[in-house]
């Protein structure tokens, strides 16, 4: 954990990654492509893993099938994946403290939003065990949602989040735990808070604002937003 890069306004809105973020999801993304590298004689480790974590789903298959050197195409790739990663979405569980950091800032009425590059069918499968504080959030954008030209490391689903939150971009604060979220989000000119993989070295979030390792590490008061109690 380090302290704020530089002094920052007070913070008027917060949009939360979702994938190893709010949800622990990247677990069930390992498993699924081990199976699939395994079926082609492949090994996928987090030599390749530290790469593709925050990535869409398109680009993620491009780097994983060229890889590992894999005989499929990228499409089918994602076409054998999707039955795999939808029979395991549906038992995901949140993140350490991040269900009472979200009804934290609802009570607050702090403008909240979730910006992640999974698609809108991903989510309903990711949140299955968790509607009722989803339903919390002002407004969920997804990477196939229709105001998105582009996802990360494109800014496009953060601006979109900030433009229906009504809160200008550099009101608002990210918290990101992939190294393409953070650049997302600063080149929406956004702060950009990282909470990153155990395994993941500082060095990769360079460009983040701070650096944390959980949730409940983050000093809301620093940033303008009322403490937790």
């Amino acid at each position: 954990m380090n302290a704020p890069r530089t002094a920052v306004g007070p913070i008027k809105a917060v949009i939360f990654d979702m994938d190893g973020l709010l949800l622990d999801t990247e677990g069930i993304y390992t498993e699924v492509t081990q199976i699939i590298a395994e079926r082609y004689g492949r090994t996928y480790d987090w030599g390749i893993k530290q790469h593709i974590i925050g990535r869409g789903a398109q680009d993620l298959a491009d780097y994983v099938v060229k890889a590992l050197d894999l005989p499929i195409t990228p499409a089918e790739f994602l076409e054998i994946r999707e039955p795999l990663m939808s029979e395991r979405f549906p038992k995901a569980l949140g993140m350490p403290g991040a269900e009472a950091l979200v009804r934290h800032l609802k009570a607050h009425n702090i403008p909240i939003a979730v910006g992640t590059s999974s698609s809108r069918n991903s989510f309903g499968h990711k949140t299955t065990l968790h509607r009722e504080w989803f339903g919390l959030f002002g407004t969920i954008v997804t990477a196939d949602d229709p105001q998105v030209g582009a996802a990360k490391p494109a800014p496009d689903i953060f601006l979109t989040a900030a433009r229906r939150l009504g809160v200008a971009p550099e009101d608002c604060l990210v918290f990101e735990d992939s190294p393409f979220g953070v650049t997302a989000a600063k080149a929406a000119n956004m702060t950009a808070i990282a909470v990153p993989d155990e395994a993941m070295a500082d060095s990769k979030y360079h460009h983040a604002d701070q650096i944390i390792r959980k949730l409940a590490d983050f000093d809301l008061a620093a940033y303008g937003l009322p403490p937790m109690a």
